[in-house]
């Protein structure tokens, strides 16, 4: 049928010419000025972190701002930052300090704060097309395929974090063992099994929830005395899945446990997956990059026999967030899960549209910020010798920890040290109180110095020091210590 071209201006647009209208300043000069004032004062910032508090409470003035009514005028520059140097900047989440330990968290760098303002600058969407931010990613691609021995035919794609690069790996496993759910959906694959650690990161059952598998399909397999995946007890339950009618299809070893750090067998994994024509994918957000780390790398052995790897660039990366990462052994796999014809998408030989293979044919997302400058320039800039010895010297400083607890009488060591995070506990006359372990970890938040965390092993509050902070040193060891000595004997409750 005829399309009727005729223009038809609808009523709620007016018939004038439209004034001239855009969002860049007035005053170049001026805003130049205040952008380096802002830099500035972020510089100072990093610059002084040893003389501020790790973490302090936002006060109410602060949180009364952020209920400010909808802001339908403009308001200057510099009066905005104004409100983000009183209320914003001095109430972070505590990660850039050097005594932040209670989770495994990056710490960034200038450099990377650096890049970051870049990136905005350039605003590309990394979904496609022909511009460099895609060849920025394709190279750090390439610099992953050679670091952890992947083949030439992998491919890589950043995402928000590992927790959505395992839950894409999942998908396009699934996709490896039934095509079909493309089409049908969960109900193609109704007997799909995946086995795991104990230990395996919260995100990999809410993973399951959102394919459709369902929590239930995966099999949490017991851990040794290291913390690290029971490999015979893994056998025994495949082959009792299979025997009962159910199709186990993808295998996820732990490089570097949530809890303590525990590495899995990777050898080992590699061939149960491969005896069992499964897929085998690594969660190592936490320890993966340790590939860089002459001391670490061994203790990673079998990590390039994965079909996919998990990872994150702003953990022990120290990339601004966010800046996840995932590694697949073939990138047909990716394109066989996601790649999708849309006429809004078509490809063309030249011009901005050129280029048959772009990053939304490999993953979940078209509109991608260029995460991959910040980790150009780190890695770059850095080098990955640096990364690897501050890597080692995390190491080193949980090691001294565990040694300071096993040494003195009244903490507990409670898991084995793998890597970089100590679990102890404040036992006083000898006897562990789980609650007093909390207290001690919230007043050692308010006091601003260090900041451990709380996990639960085997039901029991532990107090959990994760040494990632490039800028940590023995002095904060030091006041962990003495901190938690302090209000443990304080304490009378």
């Amino acid at each position: 049928m005829a399309v009727d071209r005729a223009l038809r201006r609808p009523a709620i647009f007016p018939s004038t010419t439209p004034a001239l209208t855009t969002l860049d300043p007035s005053d170049w000069p001026g805003l130049r000025a205040q952008a380096h004032r802002m830099l500035d004062d972020m510089l100072d910032h990093l610059g002084s972190l040893d003389q501020q508090p790790v973490w302090q409470s936002p006060p109410p003035h602060a949180r009364a701002a952020m209920a400010a009514p909808l802001p339908l005028g403009p308001t200057d520059l510099a009066e905005t930052h104004a409100i983000f140097r009183e209320t914003i900047l001095p109430y972070g989440s505590g990660n850039l300090h050097s005594g932040f330990m209670g989770w495994v968290q990056g710490a960034g760098t200038p450099v990377g704060m650096l890049a970051e303002m870049l990136a905005g600058g350039l605003n590309a969407n990394c979904g496609g097309r022909d511009h460099m931010g895609i060849e920025v990613e394709r190279q750090v691609v390439g610099w992953m395929r050679e670091l952890f021995g992947f083949p030439a035919s992998a491919d890589g794609l950043f995402l928000t974090g590992a927790s959505q690069a395992n839950f894409v790996a999942l998908l396009i496993a699934r996709t490896r063992a039934c095509a079909a759910v493309r089409r049908g959906g969960a109900a193609a694959a109704p007997s799909l099994l995946v086995y795991a650690s104990a230990a395996v990161h919260g995100c990999v059952p809410r993973a399951m929830e959102m394919a459709g598998l369902g929590s239930e399909a995966l099999r949490q397999i017991a851990t040794d005395a290291r913390g690290a995946i029971d490999v015979a007890a893994l056998g025994r339950q495949i082959r009792a899945d299979r025997a009962a009618g159910f199709q186990p299809f993808l295998l996820i070893g732990t490089a570097g446990s949530a809890e303590i750090g525990a590495i899995d067998d990777l050898h080992a994994l590699a061939d149960v997956a491969a005896r069992e024509s499964l897929h085998f994918h690594v969660d190592g957000a936490l320890g993966a990059l340790g590939m860089v780390s002459d001391t670490i790398a061994p203790l990673l052995a079998g990590i390039e026999r994965a079909d996919s790897l998990a990872f994150d660039f702003h953990k022990w990366g120290h990339v601004p967030y966010d800046a996840g990462f995932l590694l697949v052994r073939d990138g047909a796999w990716q394109r066989e899960t996601f790649a999708a014809e849309a006429s809004y998408l078509a490809r063309a030989g030249t011009g901005l549209a050129a280029g048959e293979r772009w990053p939304c044919d490999l993953g979940p997302d078209l509109s991608r910020g260029f995460r991959a400058l910040k980790t150009w320039f780190t890695l770059k800039t850095h080098g990955l010798k640096a990364l690897g010895a501050a890597m080692d010297a995390n190491c080193q400083l949980a090691w001294a920890l565990a040694a300071r607890v096993e040494a003195h009488p009244d903490l507990v060591l409670r898991a084995p040290v793998a890597l970089n995070i100590v679990c102890f506990g404040f036992a006083r006359r000898g006897v562990e109180d789980g609650a007093l372990n909390r207290r001690i970890v919230e007043r050692l938040h308010a006091a601003g110095r260090v900041a451990p965390s709380i996990t639960l092993l085997d039901g029991v509050p532990a107090i959990r020091a994760a040494f990632v902070n490039h800028r940590a040193t023995q002095c904060d060891v030091d006041a962990l210590i003495e901190g938690v000595l302090a209000f443990g004997h304080a304490d009378r409750a």
